[in-house]
């Protein structure tokens, strides 16, 4: 690159070793490919604990990658007018129902209409330690998932939510509705998640990924699908969805990770229903819930999703009739 032009700035600290710098970014960073990340590296834009490194080499857990995007790479985002859901707001942090279909960041080929674009239009100062192409961003929900994220007004607050996240003092429970019928009341999935070996934009449970688990608990069975309340107990891409698709149930709407099934809705049904945190600046515990959007909820109108999928037929005693249940264990997907 003989033009860097201005540049993105973004900090990552290892959780797991992993057997090549240029893949560690490029498993972290949808928007750059393997091969963008060597170029990264080898323009000098990328530093492993304050010193320059190579593609090749490995990254150790606990190494600090420092790296440099230049603005070619990603959008910088200018104020909109729209509207957004606020659920609480402060001097520190803003605590948003993001809608479905909103894609939270700027991205190739969504250069308009994220919740950036959002955050700005809204006024005020926003966290920088995401990279300029990211003020206020501390986590991210998929362009499909509704539901609870937080964002920061200022550098301390990110940080300060940003650690909660690493040590899952921040936790995020979603509501799903999964194909098919669980046998378990509830249970534990466990399958490292990496790069699809043949289709990059994808994540998949595969040999040598970051570890992952996701805890679920059944909320309802119906005929054909299953209402879950997951947890994360790790922040992986897609965590829930791959975890889902891997065990034989993927999320209905999920063309992705489970195909196009007759009378699918028209995104994946999962919604971010609980967030829980603490202040960065007061260190209150605070604990946030959002109903699910129409096109997932009950009461019904038809064209509501869940209430769409019939019940389980009921017994001679009127009460629905259930198959038999097994104590919650961990499933190694």
């Amino acid at each position: 690159m003989s033009s860097r032009g201005p540049l993105d700035q973004r900090r990552l600290i290892a959780e797991v070793a992993a057997p090549r710098l240029d893949r560690f970014i490029a498993e972290r960073e949808l928007e750059l490919s393997r091969a963008a990340a060597a170029r990264l590296i080898k323009s000098h834009l990328v530093r492993v604990n304050g010193a320059s490194a190579d593609p090749s080499d490995r990254v150790a857990e606990g190494d600090v990658v420092e790296y440099e995007i230049p603005q070619a790479y990603v959008s910088v985002a200018a104020a909109e007018p729209i509207p957004l859901e606020v659920v609480y707001e402060d001097d520190d942090l803003v605590v948003i129902n993001k809608p479905p279909g909103m894609v939270v960041h700027p991205a190739p080929g969504h250069y308009s209409g994220t919740l950036v674009h959002a955050l700005l239009g809204r006024g005020g100062s926003w966290s920088g330690a995401g990279g300029e192409a990211r003020p206020g961003i501390v986590h991210r929900l998929d362009k499909g998932t509704s539901g609870l994220i937080v964002v920061a007004r200022n550098d301390p607050s990110h940080r300060a939510l940003s650690s909660q996240l690493s040590d899952r003092t921040l936790s995020r429970t979603y509501l799903a509705i999964a194909r098919g019928r669980f046998k378990t009341d509830a249970g534990e999935l466990e399958g490292a998640i990496g790069r699809h070996p043949k289709d990059r934009k994808r994540m998949a449970v595969v040999a040598g990924g970051r570890f992952a688990r996701t805890r679920y608990e059944v909320v309802e069975r119906r005929s054909t699908h299953t209402l879950l309340r997951c947890d994360l107990d790790t922040g992986r891409t897609h965590q829930i969805r791959v975890h889902l698709a891997a065990l034989g149930h993927p999320l209905a709407g999920d063309a992705e990770y489970g195909g196009r099934a007759p009378g699918d809705p028209a995104r994946p049904m999962l919604h971010a229903w609980r967030l829980r945190l603490r202040h960065p600046r007061t260190k209150v515990e605070m604990t946030f819930e959002v109903a699910p959007p129409a096109d997932f909820n009950e009461p019904a109108d038809f064209n509501e999703f869940w209430a769409s999928v019939p019940r389980l037929p009921a017994t001679r005693g009127g009460r629905p009739a259930r198959e038999a249940s097994r104590p919650g264990g961990e499933e190694q997907l």
